[in-house]
């Protein structure tokens, strides 16, 4: 099962940083603008609350399912079924000056042939796209000094 995992240090609280992580209107300002995120049902960030990740691709748009399982202040974890299946997983450490915000993406692809699709185009499009994640969610957060 690939595992993908990045890391970057921001200069701003663990709340702020958990409330770029949770609060759908900041994460429109970081997340791939080809990424939209919706809740279903009330957005609370809570576990157990759901949420639809959509490719916003022409003539496809596909999605995933999303659910909460593991929530605690700086600390949510994702797990989705659709195209993929697997778990995004964002957690937040205290350091001097700021917080280190780990984000650990484990998933399969349960179809063979959007598999090798996938790996032939688009890991490591996915794994640059992590890391400009993590800078514009860096600069999101730290705007809310």
């Amino acid at each position: 099962m690939p595992l993908y995992t990045q890391s970057i240090q921001i200069a701003a609280s663990i709340p702020q940083v958990d409330r770029c992580i949770t609060d759908l209107e900041l994460m429109k300002r970081w997340l791939n603008p080809l990424l939209q995120c919706e809740a279903v049902g009330s957005p609370t960030a809570k576990l157990g609350s759901r949420y639809r990740f959509r490719l916003r691709i022409p003539w496809l748009a596909p999605q995933l399912e999303c659910v909460i399982t593991e929530r605690a202040l700086g600390l949510v974890q994702w797990q989705f079924e659709g195209f993929f299946l697997g778990t995004d997983r964002w957690e937040c450490q205290a350091e001097p000056g700021g917080t280190l915000l780990l984000n650990r993406f484990e998933f399969c692809i349960p179809n063979p042939w959007v598999a090798a699709g996938f790996n032939l185009v688009a890991a490591g499009l996915t794994q640059q796209d992590m890391r400009a994640q993590l800078r514009r969610l860096k600069a999101v957060a730290e705007s809310l000094s």
